[in-house]
């Protein structure tokens, strides 16, 4: 019996035969005016094809190269007989290898090593089967030999996975990072921060490197519950990792310390060994959270900027930013509903609230789609079909006064899909400022298809955040 991997040669023959077919296949699929036909009948034989090229594979029948693959750091080596032609088809750097040799050592990692025959086999057929844990190692060889296809295919393949909760996040990003694929590594950073709370709850989180940490640090769009959970996780984080003080300082720097309440900034500056062992690193940011919270946001904006990011919310999760709202049979009828959120983050507005209306509709038909219901004639106009519309999301306060004076509001509304157990951020639209609706609202969404990536057992998930953007209003001259 053959070692595994390995192919015993065979007979030029069907070496031939195949190529034979091939021919044969590719006449018939082309059209051609027969008997007068205006069109020619196609003759699709390409699965046999695939068949043939799979068996050529496996059999290794007129093979004329034989690849060994040797795993680094081991004695195994796995033996494949393969075909110059189909090999040079698909990589140059095959093609010049084998161009004066018919034997060739591969030295490739144990990952890759072990998922050599799936790339042989994508060669040959053009298909394979991936798992989450294959997808670095096909990458890798796909990248090595110049297979810009399977490179392609297996980057789609994991921020598909990324959007589904399943892959890696913090393992594929710094992959990302080290190939330049900024494709995937956006797709990844994107994925972190908009699922923040459950990464840090999670192993990978002292996986992430420091250059990983402070670009999700910077970024306004984290989803998480508050600011107090992202400053425990850097310090749990700080606690693993072990940084040099200067980059620990720095990701402390980062923290929105405005963001937190009085009570819990005296909780941490007591009981916390990051800032018992960094404390005068941040301790003008905490001189300046303590005098945000004592004074008004109109009277403190007099003296100091709030355009800084240190007085710009994040897309938190707690009661005083937002609400869940779940939606059941989205595409039957319109839904309103109302929630309160603080007016701003400031101690000195701990106690004021505004209130939000929300309105919901699965097929709301823009004035340009709105029939006219009879023309000049008095002849009925056809109404427009429910699919011309798309769902459409409103947020408006329930009333307007003086206590939003200085302040504007950004409304952000995540869309959550189920993964493992888990419910993810899978979506976020976020509205201008001056805007009570995202133009994009579920643009591409069908709320009809029961198994939509944005529905949950049928129901919409949703989470409502309001997020107070101050203004400097008046600077008073030194």
């Amino acid at each position: 019996m053959p070692r595994r991997g390995y192919s015993k040669p065979g007979s030029w023959g069907s070496f031939w035969a195949m190529l034979t077919l091939v021919g044969l296949v590719t006449r018939a699929a082309q059209r051609a005016d027969v008997g007068g036909e205006a069109a020619g009948t196609s003759i699709n034989h390409s699965q046999a094809v695939l068949q043939r090229l799979q068996e050529l594979l496996r059999q290794g029948n007129a093979s004329d190269v034989v690849l060994r693959v040797q795993a680094a750091g081991t004695d195994e080596v796995r033996v494949f007989h393969a075909h110059r032609l189909l090999l040079g088809l698909h990589s140059e750097l095959f093609r010049e290898l084998l161009s004066n040799q018919s034997e060739a050592v591969l030295q490739e990692p144990r990952d890759c090593a072990a998922v050599f025959d799936k790339f042989i086999r994508y060669l040959y057929c053009g298909e394979l089967t991936v798992l989450l844990t294959q997808a670095i190692p096909l990458h890798r060889l796909a990248t090595k030999y110049g297979v810009a296809s399977l490179q392609r295919g297996v980057a789609d393949y994991m921020r598909a996975h990324l959007a589904g909760g399943a892959g890696p996040a913090v393992g594929w990003y710094h992959y990302a990072v080290g190939t330049g694929d900024e494709a995937l590594r956006e797709s990844c950073l994107q994925f972190l921060a908009w699922n923040l709370s459950a990464v840090v709850a999670s192993a990978e989180w002292g996986a992430v490197s420091p250059e990983l940490l402070w670009q999700l640090l910077q970024r306004s769009d984290l989803v998480l519950q508050d600011e107090l959970e992202l400053f425990q996780a850097l310090e749990a984080w700080l606690g693993r990792a072990r940084p040099p003080p200067a980059v620990a300082e720095r990701a402390l720097r980062a923290i929105r310390y405005p963001m937190i309440p009085p009570a819990q900034l005296f909780q941490l500056q007591a009981r916390s060994a990051a800032l018992a062992r960094h404390g005068p690193a941040v301790a003008d940011l905490l001189l300046q959270a303590y005098q945000f919270h004592a004074a008004s946001p109109l009277h403190y904006a007099k003296f100091f900027d709030v355009n800084g990011s240190s007085f710009l919310p994040r897309n938190y999760l707690a009661p005083a930013w937002g609400a869940p709202w779940v939606i059941n049979n989205p595409a039957r009828d319109d839904r309103s509903t109302s929630f309160q959120t603080q007016l701003g983050p400031s101690g000195h507005d701990a106690g004021r609230r505004v209130t939000w209306n929300v309105l919901f509709s699965p097929r709301w038909l823009p004035v340009s789609l709105r029939p006219v219901y009879a023309d000049a004639a008095g002849t009925a106009l056809p109404a427009a079909r429910p699919e011309d519309g798309r769902p459409r999301l409103v947020v408006t306060p329930a009333s307007s006064g003086g206590d939003a004076a200085g302040v504007s509001f950004q409304k952000t509304v995540l869309v959550g899909a189920r993964q493992q157990g888990r419910l993810l951020v899978r979506h976020a639209y976020s509205f201008h400022q001056s805007s009570e609706e995202a133009g994009d609202f579920l643009a591409h969404a069908d709320l009809q298809r029961r198994n939509s990536e944005y529905l949950v057992e049928n129901a919409l998930h949703l989470h409502l955040i309001v997020k107070p953007v101050y203004h400097t209003l008046i600077r008073t001259p030194k």
